[in-house]
């Protein structure tokens, strides 16, 4: 616990009093650390703690937010009272709120010590055996980076509906960066892997093979060619494949953009957006999961969302004002990089379900196309679902065999196109943690999918 409930009472008072119909306390503390081994030898241990309140309030659509690092009673109170006061135009008559309730729930994300309970010296042990191992599989190898983030959070939320709620969040992600020369040509790849809980998974975890697929795939790229360019068919792999689908579809069907008709997706529930083979779906409740959560930042349960039902869409994702705005049911989906931050409609772990097609009839299926392995960053417009994203390692497919390896490939389109040219989903679903930037901030987010064959799509590469 944070701050007492008679605290919490008094300030959700505060946020009422001017006529509010709903307020909120999010209170927050947490611990941040970043590691990174780097010239064989330790090289950061960034440490940091953050401490606040965000005070949110709704007149109607009309949304009201102010922070606070002061979780003294005065404080909250005065920070309550500012967010109160922000429509000096109209003075209503002060709220009542619902007596505020615990909310309990069983967490089914597990985890084992505290951050700040294992040395760091025992955490750059890990990272150093990873570097070494990396530097010794090629003498090409030119530098190696590993890194480990940790974050543990808890988060207190109270609204005047009456729900209080308590939870407690971990969350660990470990980097491998190889860096590669030959004849003057320099690459580099990289691998990352989290889960929702601490750093006990790098026990666990295949740490050699993680180290060894960062280290294949730069030497693999100084001795390919360039990729062609052209409209083909396109295998994408699983696990980080699923981030076309997370950026180009799934920011589309948030509430923040289908609330202001922003999004390609608006008014179609109940509409065929993609083929039969499709079947799209957020999870928050995977456990242990990247992008998972017991409550959103809401307060509210999180829950299993389906999106896209066998290329029928049936749901958007719905946080709290999404639902007075669109008049839908919410889906446990508002979150938030931090109290310094307003929550709002945002992914979780959001997959491609697996189909029943094998990756081997895929690849017999293609005359002449491009086997996406292993997808790279890219640049995305949320209202159009317009992406490009490169592809860090690529394959041809030449007469139904997997051919030689290409670089520098790209993928173009829109997203609701490239959604329906999926003509064949494996049966090999995989997750990948990523980092999703929104309005609300910057939170973990799991991207998935098994392979996916497109009949057709623009790549990017050299004529």
């Amino acid at each position: 616990m944070l701050v007492e409930p008679k605290i919490l009472d008094k300030t959700l008072d505060a946020a009422l009093s001017t006529g509010a119909d709903f307020a909120e306390v999010f209170l927050e503390e947490s611990y941040s650390s970043h590691l990174t081994y780097l010239n064989r030898k330790p090289d950061q241990a960034l440490v940091g703690n953050l401490y606040g309140a965000g005070i949110r309030v709704f007149f109607g659509h009309e949304v009201i937010y102010v922070t606070t690092s002061d979780l003294t009673e005065e404080g909250l109170i005065k920070a309550a009272l500012q967010a109160a006061a922000a429509r000096k135009d109209q003075q209503l008559q002060a709220q009542l709120k619902q007596p505020l309730k615990a909310v309990s729930f069983d967490s089914i994300h597990p985890f084992g010590a505290r951050p700040w309970e294992t040395a760091k010296d025992q955490k750059f042990k890990q990272l150093g055996a990873m570097d070494q191992w990396a530097r010794s599989r090629s003498g090409l190898i030119t530098q190696v980076q590993t890194g480990l983030n940790e974050k543990f959070q808890k988060v207190q939320i109270a609204n005047s509906l009456g729900r209080w709620i308590y939870d407690e969040r971990a969350y660990s992600r470990v980097s491998c960066e190889v860096f590669v020369e030959e004849g003057g040509v320099k690459e580099s790849a990289s691998e990352r892997e989290g889960h929702m809980g601490t750093a006990e998974f790098l026990e666990s975890m295949d740490r050699d093979g993680f180290v060894q697929t960062a280290v294949d795939r730069a030497l693999l790229l100084l001795k390919a060619p360039f990729a062609p360019a052209g409209e083909m068919p396109v295998i994408i792999d699983n696990a980080f494949g699923g981030v076309i689908f997370h950026e180009a579809c799934g920011h589309g069907l948030e509430t923040t953009s289908v609330a202001k008709g922003a999004s390609v997706f608006c008014d179609k529930l109940g509409e065929r957006v993609a083929p039969e083979c499709v079947t799209a779906v957020d999870d928050g409740t995977l456990p242990n999961s990247w992008g998972s959560l017991n409550v959103d930042d809401e307060g509210y349960p999180t829950r299993r969302t389906v999106l896209i039902e066998k290329g029928i869409l049936k749901s958007y994702l719905v946080d709290q004002m999404g639902a007075r705005q669109t008049g839908y049911e919410p889906t446990g989906s508002g979150r938030r990089e931090s109290y310094k931050f307003a929550p709002a409609s945002r992914m979780r772990n959001t997959f491609i379900e697996a189909g029943s097609d094998s990756f081997e009839s895929m690849v017999k299926d293609v005359d002449y196309g491009l086997f996406a392995k292993s997808m790279g960053g890219g640049s995305v417009n949320p209202g159009t679902g317009d992406f490009n994203f490169a592809v860090q390692e690529a394959y041809m497919i030449r007469r139904g065999q997997i051919a030689e390896p290409v670089k520098g490939a790209s993928l173009i389109g829109r997203g609701i196109d490239a959604l329906g040219k999926i003509v064949k989903v494996s049966n090999d679903l995989k997750l990948a943690s990523g980092m999703c930037g929104s309005v609300s901030g910057v939170i973990p987010a799991a991207v998935g999918q098994p392979q996916i064959l497109v009949s057709s799509l623009l790549v990017g590469g050299r004529a």
